[in-house]
């Protein structure tokens, strides 16, 4: 199917700009909430979200899980160990293989987060019903799909 050239190109309704401002508005949301109130950087927030329901854990398992690269996984490790959230363990059944873990404390943070981005989620999908918020996470999956099918392999 050939689309026509439209006479004018609008930004502010083209889906990928949305999806833009959509994601800013939502990521300053989220990130006023673990960076202000207890000073941590995306990644290691995202790096505690993983390890909060699912530990000990490998920062090769956390990078798998979390979409962060190495390098971020590695930094966020860094600084949630130093802000002694988090503890580095020898594994016992692969001593070449680091467990890592949240502490007491950082257990705490991460289930306060919890349950004030919880808060926020349900604020922002406020006014929508289960419905329409399973048909928005549906939809959004099916972009997700087509947009990932368009890209490139890579080698």
């Amino acid at each position: 199917m050939k689309q026509k050239t439209p006479e004018r190109f609008h930004l502010e309704s083209f889906f990928p700009y949305l999806v833009r401002i959509y994601y800013r508005a939502v990521s300053h949301a989220v990130t006023a909430i673990y960076e202000r109130d207890y000073g941590l950087t995306v990644s290691e927030w995202r790096a505690m979200a993983v390890l909060g329901n699912d530990q000990p854990l490998s920062a090769g398992e956390i990078v798998t899980r979390s979409s962060i690269d190495k390098v971020r996984v590695s930094r966020a490790i860094a600084g949630l160990t130093k802000a002694g959230y988090l503890e580095r363990r020898v594994d016992e059944d692969d001593r070449r293989k680091v467990a890592l873990q949240l502490t007491r404390s950082g257990q705490a943070v991460f289930e306060e987060l919890v349950r004030k981005v919880l808060l926020l989620e349900d604020q922002m999908l406020s006014g929508l019903s289960d419905e329409e918020r399973k048909q928005l996470v549906n939809l959004m999956a099916r972009v997700r799909t087509n947009a990932e099918a368009l890209e490139p392999d890579e080698e």
